[in-house]
């Protein structure tokens, strides 16, 4: 099988889960055997043109010939069964869509966010929920309250985009099959508008052989890693462990973001010494954190995709406490593989953090758990196989659309 592969790259100075998922996935592919030609863009080539860049993204966004008439060529020299798409914003638009519809691959989007109804790509506003613009099936909303970066300049070139496909039909007549990353996901983007008989779930993996760590061996702390925004609810976790007080466990923080200098002077304020505040790690940095950790905190305040650093943890046996909302609540099963709790509940947080910490034989349970789901669900192999039934699914459907 012959896959042509195409992802926009986001900036190298901001780390996404996407270009880590695109890679991840190229790679399992190879490593199966299947030939794949790849076509990608790298929006570093606009940002470092500043307000030059800005302006040319957002022209590209909705409708870029000139990447549609490049993929349309590079598939009829190469003659790929499917094109496997992953991010097309901004450089490379949803009209390779078009420019592919009537050659003979399937086509396949991964929803690795909402953009395709959510201009902001992720459903919130004013550190709230927000799904304005997917329920009422209008960017009207969007543009109302300039929910891209909070700028309507920046805002319009992408309800332009989702305008329009939504009414020349590309997501209907384009596209054979669709990724969701999660059971939930799956559920909001059909009454959002995608046709259900083509919506596949497929979560991500790890790839690899990792190994769980003995539990005696792991460090007595928790762990938290993500951006340093609002929405990943970092404000809950230090409340709760200002609750908890001098019977807190340690508790690393790993990532950057916009907060990172509230967070700093919280924990400065409270005098929180087991907080520690670790900034940007590399991966290997990062995953030996996770590994030697006795708990992953997601205390996140939206209802998510698929976050990464959850298959991460489950990968070396470490359980995972989460917000009771949205796909967290399909991705942790409580009391089994982590525990979950209500979103902005630092009483709750504080609650569990104690019970959890009082029980050390209940929370290795759940570790031996948190290793099972991954073996169960996200190694190579099992993706592999998801991934493999979706381009079969996709190619059936692309000889319906002859």
């Amino acid at each position: 099988m012959r896959v042509m592969m195409v992802h926009n790259f986001y900036g190298t100075e901001s780390p996404s889960g996407e270009n880590v998922s695109y890679l991840a996935e190229r790679d399992l592919l190879e490593r199966r055997g299947v030939e794949v030609v790849e076509f990608v863009r790298h929006s570093d080539s606009i940002r470092s043109r500043g307000s030059l860049g800005t302006v040319i993204g957002g022209t590209l966004t909705p409708w870029n010939m000139s990447t549609a008439s490049e993929i349309r060529a590079l598939a009829k020299a190469t003659l790929p069964d499917v094109v496997h798409v992953h991010n097309t914003f901004p450089l490379i638009s949803p009209a390779i869509f078009w420019s592919l519809r009537n050659l003979p691959c399937a086509n396949v989007l991964t929803l690795h966010n909402y953009r395709l109804f959510c201009a902001a790509g992720m459903p919130m506003r004013g550190g709230k929920i927000c799904t304005e613009c997917l329920d009422s099936r209008s960017v009207i909303p969007g543009l109302r309250h300039a929910c891209y970066r909070g700028s309507a300049v920046a805002t319009a070139p992408l309800a332009v985009s989702i305008s329009l496909h939504r009414r020349m039909g590309t997501w209907n007549k384009c596209v054979d099959a669709f990724i969701a990353l999660t059971n939930y996901q799956r559920e909001v983007v059909i009454k959002a508008g995608l046709p259900g008989d083509r919506v596949h779930v497929k979560p991500h993996f790890y790839p690899g052989t990792p190994s769980a760590m003995a539990w005696s061996a792991r460090d007595d702390r928790a762990v938290f890693v993500g951006r340093l925004s609002a929405e990943k609810g970092y404000a809950s976790l230090l409340e709760a462990w200002r609750l908890l007080g001098e019977s807190a466990p340690g508790l690393d923080i790993i990532g950057e973001g916009p907060d990172r200098a509230i967070l700093e002077t919280e924990i400065k304020v409270n005098r929180m010494g087991q907080v520690r505040l670790l900034g940007q790690l590399s991966f290997n940095e990062t995953q030996e954190r996770i590994a030697r950790s006795r708990l992953l905190l997601v205390p996140s305040t939206w209802f998510e995709g698929f976050p990464m650093v959850i298959r991460e943890a489950f990968a070396y046996g470490v359980p995972v406490a989460a917000s009771r909302i949205g796909a967290l609540m399909e991705l942790v099963e409580d009391g089994v593989n982590g525990a979950l709790f209500r979103p902005n509940a630092a009483d709750e947080i504080a609650g569990l953090i104690r019970r959890l910490w009082g029980d050390p034989t209940a929370l290795e349970q759940m570790s031996a758990q948190a290793r099972q789901s991954y073996l169960r669900a996200y190694t190579e192999d099992a993706n592999g196989e998801i991934l493999q039934a979706v381009y079969d699914a996709a190619r059936a459907a692309r000889g319906e659309r002859d």
